[in-house]
């Protein structure tokens, strides 16, 4: 996918002007503190929302214009934007983040890649530290939603082995059409290396 051209044309239907319903339920009954890693961050409205609460979030994407959009917006905490790929995470970025933030990165990638994508979040987290994402579950013929759904025996299979579950539930706040189609998920890195997971 030519994520670049996809911002130069303003053919951009998951942007929608404000952050993740999921994400802002999530942040009004919850804490999160430390260095937060939001790969694939579009404009960076989840990234400045997480600034708001007090974390210390970066947002990556690999598409120019979407980091200099959202670089461009006026500062609300500590956050920053880089231009990196989340499969290819800057050597400096390695086990640097308390926390990693999914929305819609993971529903966006081509379904093969899901396991590359595990491996991208071990590589980014702390040991121990946790991944929040918001699943898409269902994109059934929303034109303007994610491309790839994914079922819970799917993450399953992929997130369990590395990741220890500590919360799930089915939002109840979504944007308009995803009533009931996400999924929000709380994980921890269970406290081994990346590189140790590999081999097992």
């Amino acid at each position: 996918m030519d994520w670049e051209s996809r911002y130069l044309t303003g053919d951009t239907p998951w942007e929608k002007g404000a952050p993740a319903p999921p994400l802002v339920e999530w942040l009004s009954r919850n804490e999160i503190r430390g260095h937060v890693l939001v790969p694939g961050c579009g404009s960076g409205h989840e990234v400045r929302e997480l600034a708001r609460a007090g974390a210390e979030p970066i947002g990556l994407d690999v598409a120019p214009s979407a980091i200099n959009f959202a670089d461009s917006q006026p500062r609300v905490g500590p956050e920053r934007y880089r231009l990196a790929d989340f499969f290819e995470l800057p050597p400096e970025l390695a086990e640097a983040f308390d926390w990693v933030f999914e929305h819609t990165c993971f529903c966006a990638i081509e379904p093969d890649r899901r396991v590359d994508y595990v491996t991208a979040a071990l590589a980014a987290l702390k040991p121990g530290g946790r991944l929040l994402a918001i699943f898409y579950l269902d994109p059934g013929n929303d034109e303007k939603g994610p491309p790839y759904g994914v079922a819970r025996d799917e993450l399953d299979a992929l997130f369990a082995k590395s990741f220890e579950m500590l919360e799930e539930y089915v939002p109840t706040r979504a944007f308009p059409g995803r009533e009931g189609r996400e999924l929000v998920r709380l994980l921890r890195r269970r406290d081994q290396s990346p590189a140790a997971s590999r081999r097992k």
